[in-house]
């Protein structure tokens, strides 16, 4: 069974994070043909977590995005959650890493790395 590509659902990726994403897959030699799985799963100290990798391919059910350029997987139960996200890149002087932007997010811990919807 295929995807779904649905032209609706809006997900953002910062210039800084699609080009740190191109510079992962090439220096871990993952092909073209994979795409950016972005998920949440409960846990952490707020309720969900955000979940990011790559994946071969698409599962049943799952949504179908491109944002700036680059192929995203979100499966039907993350959905709701990651409308209208904006996956950005940080490397400053607070760290490195992916970070989200997230206007379903009612609050959030300290960390920035899980948040209640």
């Amino acid at each position: 069974m295929s995807a779904t590509d649905i032209d609706q659902i809006n997900i953002n990726i910062s210039d800084k994070a699609a080009q740190e994403i191109r510079r992962v897959m090439t220096e871990n030699n993952i092909p073209d043909t994979f795409g950016l799985r972005m998920g949440v799963k409960g846990g952490g100290c707020s309720g969900f977590t955000y979940v990011l990798g790559f994946d071969e391919k698409t599962r049943e059910l799952d949504k179908v995005v491109s944002a700036n350029g680059v192929k995203v997987y979100i499966d039907e139960r993350s959905l709701p959650y990651l409308s209208g996200v904006t996956l950005d890149y940080q490397d400053g002087l607070s760290g490195k890493g992916f970070t989200f932007d997230n206007p379903n997010a009612t609050r959030t811990c300290g960390c920035g790395h899980s948040f209640n919807a």
